[in-house]
């Protein structure tokens, strides 16, 4: 047994493929290992059954959008702990907030960088760099 840690798994919640797919392809590259889901329900599902690192949120899904979703996530003793950043194109005010209180970690407001996206999961998860050694410009 080697003792080295799986790369960590980050969730990308998001209702647009090309999106979802982007940020994947992102966090593969860095050395992460990926999932994804396009709706609040498959985000439920899969968070209850990887028990991801982190997620990444996006608020406005349908069906079962990101709010509802990250709450019951919360509610949810398998899955409260796993840390949630808002990835949302809600930026006005008080949306923020509203995200905090709903049980998010983070917010990052699209569009953004794939890179500030980056450093908000490295800091989130007290990495000082990506899996595969690559440090990012913050």
């Amino acid at each position: 047994m080697s003792g080295v840690q799986p790369a960590p798994l980050v969730l990308i919640v998001d209702d647009f493929e090309d999106i979802r797919d982007a940020y994947a392809d992102f966090f593969v590259f860095r050395g992460y290992r990926v999932a994804a889901a396009a709706d609040g329900e498959q985000a439920i599902e899969q968070a209850t059954a990887l028990l991801p690192d982190l997620i990444l949120m996006d608020l406005s899904l349908p069906g079962i959008d990101g709010w509802e979703a990250v709450r019951r996530l919360r509610a949810d003793a398998r899955t409260q702990r796993i840390p949630i950043v808002a990835l949302t194109c809600h930026a006005l005010g008080g949306v923020r907030q509203s995200a905090l209180d709903a049980g998010c970690d983070a917010f990052i407001a699209k569009p953004c960088l794939p890179q500030d996206v980056a450093a908000e999961v490295r800091r989130i998860l007290g990495l000082a760099e990506d899996p595969k050694g690559t440090l990012q410009a913050g």
